[in-house]
């Protein structure tokens, strides 16, 4: 079993403690407040982009490929009244290195995002995920597309 705690600060600032014993300082910069911290919803898309990418390194090194780094971004909308989920949630990973195999680093991001990321399969149902991915050579510059998934292409959860 998971535990957490949360512990008020001030304003709408807290700090959590997870299982691991590592704090967190959450914050909202709602009704125009100044913000002191990354807010919740910004967390879930760091835990999104945090597992998703532990999973495509693990996976990455398991095939051996010749990665030197990986960068993910997202961009995500959210809806306009509340509760103010998100309504679309779009990943874009970039793997860095030489001699690349695109087929390695496609399936490396296929299978967590079908397979392995929990934050996705959590998200999956109330949200479309779509992703892009890009291998760069770390050496050269060139950027290359190997995979992307719209939303609609998305795996049913189940």
């Amino acid at each position: 079993m998971m535990k957490a705690r949360l512990k008020y600060v001030e304003g709408l600032t807290f700090i959590g403690q997870a299982g691991s014993g590592h704090w967190t300082v959450l914050d909202s910069g709602y009704g125009g407040r100044p913000s002191a911290a990354t807010s919740p919803m910004e967390m879930v898309l760091l835990a999104l982009m945090g597992c998703s990418a532990m999973d495509v390194v693990s996976i990455l090194e398991k095939m051996r490929a010749p990665f030197v780094d990986l960068q993910v971004e997202v961009e995500a909308d959210r809806a306009e009244t509340h509760p103010r989920v998100y309504t679309r949630i779009h990943l874009t990973y970039r793997v860095f290195g030489r001699n690349l195999k695109p087929e390695q680093v496609a399936r490396a991001v296929q299978l967590s995002q079908e397979k392995y990321c929990s934050v996705t399969a959590m998200l999956r149902p109330t949200v479309p995920i779509s992703y892009e991915v890009w291998i760069e050579d770390s050496e050269t510059g060139e950027r290359r597309a190997v995979a992307a998934q719209k939303p609609d292409d998305t795996p049913a959860s189940g």
